[in-house]
């Protein structure tokens, strides 16, 4: 039976942080589902729009170069139902550092209680993308600095552009 696991963020923007759990996730299943959560009381910096294209552009070529089926999506309910919306059994969670884990293990607690056929599995970042945040990419690259050790260059540029046009 193939394994389709979703991974669910906001993706605002992509990072090299998500990325490192992409290239681990595709070896994981047969089949990754994106999905980028939408949150009425959230003003993200990219549309909707544009993050399923940053998601295409950047996590398509890995899951293609793995031989994983790749697909992305939003939602604007529970990740569980996301998840199940999807026909994934595995649910995948980036972990940077004891306090994400603390946080994490409480939602997959709450999860398997809500649906116990959908497993979270816990993706440790590599060393050099640990301190990454999405939060972190927008204020530097809000106030001119240089992001592109942090996101993938397609990323880079969009930031730019954006904040260039808000200029």
């Amino acid at each position: 039976m193939p394994r389709t696991a979703l991974y669910p963020g906001s993706f605002d923007p992509v990072t090299n942080g998500h990325l490192d759990v992409v290239r681990q996730a595709v070896g994981l299943a047969d089949r990754l589902v994106v999905a980028i959560g939408i949150h009425p009381g959230k003003k993200p910096l990219f549309s909707t729009e544009e993050r399923l294209d940053m998601v295409r552009e950047v996590f398509g070529p890995i899951a293609t170069k793995a031989a994983c089926a790749f697909d992305c999506t939003t939602f604007d309910d529970l990740t569980v139902t996301a998840a199940q919306r999807a026909g994934a059994t595995l649910l995948i969670r980036g972990l940077r550092d004891g306090t994400d884990l603390d946080y994490e293990m409480q939602i997959a607690g709450m999860n398997e209680t809500m649906a116990p056929d959908v497993q979270t599995v816990f993706v440790p970042a590599s060393a050099m993308v640990r301190p990454i945040t999405a939060t972190l990419v927008r204020q530097i690259a809000g106030m001119g600095g240089d992001v592109s050790k942090f996101v993938p260059p397609a990323v880079a540029t969009r930031l730019k552009a954006k904040f260039n046009a808000r200029s």
